[in-house]
């Protein structure tokens, strides 16, 4: 895709320059539909040159300015995926989009499997670091300046903002996990044996995005936090299969929890 076509299709149509954009996972997409949601201005992902029609259930796949708890913000409601046979620069495209923008930093939640046996379907992580498991980086290839040629991930989670998103659940009476996601390229869910190695790892959750956005959006100079709801225990850890259909489900289930604790971290919100 043109990088530079598609932004300036996406500045030509942004009525300010968000302060956050949140990227809204599968199942969680339905803050996207709050009343300051619809009251915003949006912008199918089809609008934008070079982006194609989303495939896959739960993602929307469009953009939303709004005022979101008195802040600026965009909601991102769905995203592409490298399952999809999508490349990596299309993946991140949104994050190039926003950083060029000027947005100063992204939440990013995603739907997960919890590989930790102490988590429960239903719990909040927030990502502490990661694991790229997907095989390739989307910083391959000729560097996108101003962004540095090596960029450093000693803390690609941003403490602060994560400290922010705890003081938010506490202020909600919100339990949350903290943890080590690690993404795969899907489409196929992981086997019991594949978990395992996982856990050895490190890893306290599975899922099979994310990681690439948030590379990339530290490339592009922004801040990341980053949010998985636990939608199910992976492969092995119950005696029954894994479905699309009961991530959405959890989501959908989670999906008030998830909104109360982001309106609470957005009002609080110190860049």
């Amino acid at each position: 895709m043109e990088l530079n076509a598609a932004f300036d299709a996406f500045r030509a149509r942004a009525p300010f320059v968000p302060e956050l954009a949140i990227v809204l996972g599968s199942g969680l997409g339905q803050l996207a539909h709050c009343p300051e949601a619809a009251g915003g201005v949006s912008l199918s992902f089809t609008e934008i040159p070079g982006f194609p029609q989303q495939t896959v259930v739960g993602h929307a796949g469009k953009m939303i300015f709004c005022e979101l708890e008195g802040r600026k913000v965009l909601l991102q409601a769905g995203r592409f995926h490298f399952y999809e046979g999508n490349p990596m620069a299309l993946c991140t495209a949104p994050m190039r989009l926003y950083g060029r923008l000027g947005v100063k930093a992204v939440l990013h939640t995603n739907a997960a499997g919890a590989v930790n046996g102490s988590y429960q379907v239903g719990d909040l992580m927030v990502i502490s670091d990661h694991i790229n498991f997907q095989g390739t980086n989307p910083l391959i290839g000729p560097n996108l300046e101003p962004g540095p040629r090596f960029v450093d991930m000693t803390e690609p989670y941003d403490a602060d903002l994560r400290r922010q998103i705890h003081a938010a659940a506490s202020a909600c009476g919100q339990r949350l996990q903290e943890g080590v996601y690690l993404a795969v390229t899907g489409p196929s869910f992981e086997t019991p044996a594949e978990i395992r190695a996982f856990r050895a790892l490190g890893a306290d959750a599975v899922g099979m995005s994310t990681v690439p956005e948030a590379i990339v959006a530290r490339h592009e100079g922004m801040k990341v936090a980053g949010i998985s709801c636990l939608c199910n225990m992976a492969a092995g850890m119950l005696p029954q299969p894994l479905t699309h259909q009961e991530v959405l489900e959890a989501g959908a289930q989670s999906a008030a929890r998830f909104e109360a604790l982001v309106r609470r971290f957005v009002r609080g919100l110190d860049l």
